[in-house]
């Protein structure tokens, strides 16, 4: 490693996670790419010259243990981009507990560890960082067949809101990202079936699914000194969703 800043980016072989890497990279940051994807994970950080790590999310001594391994071999970090997560569909009558809580842990409990861990080492090291959760338009508007999900985005946006009122005499910053409609793996199943993504465009006033790399570049201006007097909010990248009250 160099003396550039350090970032991690969790959930980060493919997808949203690997443009976040990307942008950071651009923007002048060391970038540990981490996913329980072990061979794409490996894939992606070697086609950027990046570092990979084996983490799951969910788990909690898994975590603990990238923490451990980062601060031993890479120093401490500057930015933590938390974009993990999983969605895990299902009727809402027939929900298990079992899949609800898998969900929670990763999305949402995992935010929270990782949260707190890197804002220890930020501290530790006064380190003035930027912490960046993926949240989704799903924090505000729901989806029947997806209950678990939604719970974890909603909390996602108020957990933001926490760390960055405890952490803002520390100068970190700590924001989030609310994706829409995003051309990544979890979009795959809308845009193989014509009728779903029609359905899908209709909500969108843009007419158009986002890019990955669209999400990654409000991150990585999350993490710039140009987002220097933003702490605890949720910028939605959605085109024009949230807003949109009718179709015709």
């Amino acid at each position: 490693m160099t003396d550039k800043p350090l970032a991690l980016v969790t959930g980060a072989a493919q997808g949203i996670g690997l443009a976040c890497a990307q942008a950071l990279i651009e923007d002048g940051y060391n970038v540990i790419l981490s996913d329980v994807n072990a061979q794409g994970v490996a894939e992606s950080a070697d086609k950027l010259g990046a570092t990979a790590i084996v983490c799951d999310m969910g788990d909690l001594d898994q975590i603990k243990a990238m923490f451990a391994q980062i601060a031993a071999d890479y120093g401490p970090i500057s930015a933590l981009v938390n974009n993990a997560g999983v969605a895990m569909p299902g009727d809402f009558l027939s929900y298990d507990i079992e899949t609800f809580q898998k969900v929670i842990d990763i999305n949402l409990r995992g935010v929270f560890v990782a949260t707190q861990m890197a804002a220890r080492v930020m501290v530790e090291n006064k380190i003035a960082g930027a912490i960046v959760n993926m949240s989704s338009i799903n924090a505000q508007v729901a989806i029947p067949a997806i209950p678990a999900y939604c719970a974890s985005k909603g909390g996602v946006m108020q957990l933001t809101k926490v760390a960055a009122l405890a952490l803002a005499k520390d100068n970190i910053r700590v924001n989030a990202v609310g994706p829409g409609s995003i051309d990544t793996e979890m979009m795959a199943g809308v845009n193989a079936n014509p009728e779903a993504f029609k359905m899908a465009m209709s909500r969108t006033p843009l007419g158009r699914a986002g890019d990955a790399r669209e999400i990654g570049d409000v991150v990585a201006f999350l993490c710039s000194k140009k987002s220097s007097y933003i702490t605890g909010e949720t910028i939605y990248v959605d085109g024009g969703r949230l807003g949109l009250n009718y179709t015709c």
